[in-house]
């Protein structure tokens, strides 16, 4: 018998101008139909890598990990999260990978609780409270 363990997720918090990046999942996981770009740490992986692989397949964004804003078993999924601020470095946001993404949107730091009602990640929030109100 085989186990098979849940890689763990890296998920990219990028902010341009005054907004995050949210995309909306094509499959809804649960409740969580917009989040950040994110997706499974390969093996060789860091989840910086991983999260900046992750932006460029879902969104055509290049970015570059800054620094881990912390990581958790999500409380909807059971799955373990690194989130990972990036800053984008070329490219321009698009539906990049149709399969996945059905949309995306640049949010202000006031029309978060209408993309995400159910609130961030208490680490991820206070980053984007500065990022984006200072």
């Amino acid at each position: 018998m085989t186990v098979e363990v849940q890689r763990a997720v890296a998920a990219a918090v990028v902010v341009r101008g005054g907004r995050v990046l949210l995309v909306r999942r094509r499959v809804a996981e649960g409740v969580l139909s917009w989040q950040f770009p994110a997706g499974k740490i390969e093996s060789e992986e860091t989840p910086g890598e991983a999260a900046a692989r992750e932006t460029e397949e879902e969104t055509g964004l290049l970015v570059v990990p800054q620094s881990v804003l912390g990581q958790r078993v999500h409380p909807m999924t059971g799955r373990e999260i690194h989130y990972i601020a990036c800053r984008p470095v070329g490219g321009r946001a698009v539906v990049a990978s149709a399969d996945e993404v059905a949309g995306l949107a640049w949010v202000t730091h006031g029309e978060i609780p209408q993309y995400v009602p159910y609130g961030l990640f208490g680490p991820v929030q206070n980053y984007l409270d500065e990022a984006l109100l200072s």
